[in-house]
């Protein structure tokens, strides 16, 4: 799994591409963990899924554990433009009143 970030608008963009399992899990956590420790000051933090090919509840448990890790810096997290079956996936797991879809 590929992953880009930015920052843009005192915000921290985070783009995940390809699938997320548990192969590719370990090492997308601590990349992630690695950007939001080093970007503490952004006002917000956005995780885009528009091209995360393939997300099961490994993919909720990264998420969960973003943003657990961006609260305790007090800092909201986003989640951006997933697919038809990454969003039905975060919907039923009702992840959805944690992390709200960014507008």
């Amino acid at each position: 799994m590929q992953i880009k970030e930015a920052k843009a608008g005192g915000a921290l963009y985070i783009k995940l591409i390809g699938e997320m399992d548990e192969y590719s899990a370990q090492s997308v956590r601590e990349r992630c963990d690695k950007l939001i420790e080093n970007n503490i000051g952004v006002k917000k933090i956005i995780i885009n899924l528009s091209e995360v090919a393939f997300m099961d509840s490994t993919g909720i448990g990264f998420l969960i554990g973003r943003y657990k890790k961006a609260s305790r810096a007090g800092i909201p997290l986003f989640v951006e433009a997933p697919n038809m079956a990454a969003d039905k996936i975060l919907n039923l797991s009702g992840i959805y009143t944690l992390i709200p879809k960014a507008e």
